[in-house]
């Protein structure tokens, strides 16, 4: 066989070997409640498992999770929404004890690069409140959004400009 077919076929299994990545972990305030949005990317339709943690004071708190076992004082406290591309991580009843560094860890069975982790610094005085037409942006296509947003354009008069 020819070297560089070789190389060429190697090189396309390692890229369909890497089949997500997370992309971005923000966090912000939903009332009382502390919201970790954990977008990834997933080229494939094999299981997701994910774990949300706290690490704090040099210990390491797992809140909610699919890959080991969560601490129940937070696992009570908490729930996690999954929807394409993302997982959602809601922490009730969140304060100042609860600050620390959340991490998102991802694995997708037959992914062969592995868990995908990423952090993010959680400080209660320097959360934002999460605005809700971000969530709607998010899980909305944007034909939609077109689509909603036709009576208030008409009601400014901007179809007549």
């Amino acid at each position: 066989m020819n070297p560089t077919i070789s190389i060429a076929v190697i090189l396309t299994v390692l890229q369909a070997a890497h089949c997500q990545k997370i992309r971005d972990l923000s966090a912000c305030l939903l009332g009382t409640s502390l919201r970790v949005d954990c977008h990834y990317e997933n080229k494939t339709a094999n299981p997701l498992t994910y774990e949300f943690s706290m690490f704090r004071e040099n210990r390491k708190r797992v809140i909610q999770s699919t890959l080991g076992v969560a601490e129940n004082s937070l696992k009570v406290r908490s729930n996690v929404t999954l929807s394409k591309n993302l997982v959602c991580l809601q922490l009730h009843n969140f304060e100042n004890t609860d600050e620390g560094t959340y991490i998102c860890e991802l694995k997708i069975t037959g992914d062969l690069t592995g868990n995908q982790v990423k952090n993010i610094t959680v400080l209660k005085d320097k959360l934002e409140k999460c605005a809700g037409i971000s969530l709607l942006i998010q899980n909305t296509s944007w034909l939609l959004l077109l689509l909603l947003s036709l009576p208030l354009l008409q009601a400014v008069d901007f179809m007549s400009l």
